[in-house]
This record gives structure tokens, sequence and C-alpha cells, in this order.
């Protein structure tokens, strides 16, 4: 059995003793230390900074909002961390739900399955950096030709070499659908809320 440490995201303030917790839990042999964001702390810069402190736990994010980020400037923030620890990143997505993402982020909450399969598909191609990135949409079209586009677009592949193309990516997801997806999709699930029971209910 591996265990990780879950930092979550901050309250009013940074924790003073989280770098502390992530020192220990490294020290006990602790697989991976998570963080989160919600709509304050962002996720990934508290993991750049246990990393460079730490030197064999993996950092992984449980989770980076999708609504936060276009799909190839979470790439590019996992293919840096994942350079910076020297191959300890683990990219967990999640939507969020749409109390955040339209009053946070100002995006719309629709089709978020259809969002998701996207969004990892594009994360992939970067990853892969076989052939420049690009993307029908209709949620990420890459490269954009709607409205207000200059027409100077083009598909484009990352300047950066992945350490790893095979960069592990979570999903936090819940309901059926969602966690059927994670399956089919990710190289994990990462449950809210989830108590595993052991007997009869």
């Amino acid at each position: 059995m591996k265990l990780g440490l879950q930092l979550g995201y901050w309250g009013a303030m940074p924790p003073s003793n989280a770098l502390d917790k992530v020192l220990e839990a490294e020290k006990l042999g602790f697989d991976i230390v998570f963080t989160a964001e919600a709509y304050g702390s962002d996720a990934l810069t508290p993991l750049a900074w246990y990393g460079s402190s730490t030197s064999t736990i993996r950092l992984g994010t449980s989770i980076v909002q999708m609504s936060a980020r276009t799909p190839t400037a979470t790439a590019m923030a996992a293919m840096t961390l994942d350079h910076l620890s020297g191959g300890r990143f683990a990219l967990g997505l999640g939507l969020s739900g749409p109390q955040v993402v339209e009053g946070w982020y100002g995006r719309p909450f629709a089709q978020p399955l259809a969002r998701t399969r996207e969004y990892v598909d594009i994360v992939r191609r970067v990853l892969a950096r076989d052939q420049p990135v690009t993307s029908e949409g209709p949620h990420y079209p890459i490269p954009y030709q709607g409205p207000g586009a200059t027409g100077y677009g083009k598909p484009l592949r990352s300047i950066v070499h992945p350490l790893r193309a095979d960069l592990p990516v979570y999903l936090g997801a819940e309901g059926p659908k969602n966690v059927a997806l994670s399956a089919e999709i990710a190289d994990g699930w990462l449950p809210m809320y989830f108590s595993p029971r052991v007997g009869a209910m």
C-alpha cells in the first residue's frame, strides 16, 4: 500500500506547517503529496516550492481546475514541474462545479464530459510532442479560427521536450459517467468524498 498526503488548498493564509508535513511525509516514505485549488491559492505553485526541498516524494495536483487554464497552458505547467522535480509530477485534473466555473472563471459549465475528453486529449498531444498540436474543438479549437481570429494562428509543437510523454494524468470525478470516463482516458481516478465500506450495508 502506498500513502499520500493531501494538503488541499489554503484558507485565508498559507498554512505555516505545510512544508514540515511534506518533509515528514517524505521521511516516512509517503509516495505522493497532493495540493488543490478552488478560488484562492492555486495548486501548482506550492508544489514547486515543496519540490525544491524534497527529492523522492511525488508531487500531484488534486485537482487543477480545467476552466482555470487552457489545456496547452496546463500541459506546459506539467512539463515544467516534471522537469524541475526530476520526473516526480502527476497531473490531477477536474471540472470543479458550476458555482466556481461560472462564478469565478466566467466560463460555461455545459457538456462536462465532452470538455474533459477534449482537454485531456490536447494535454496528451502536447506531452507526446510527435507533431504540432491541433484540435477541431468545439471547446478548445487549436488553432483558433473563430470570431476575431487574425488568421495568423498555426499549429505549434512545444519548444520544450517533455521529460516523460507518459506523465500520469488523473481525473477527479464523481458520478458513474465521469468515473467511467476516468477509467477510459486517465491513468487514475481521484475520488472525492469516497469512503470504502467493508461488510453488509
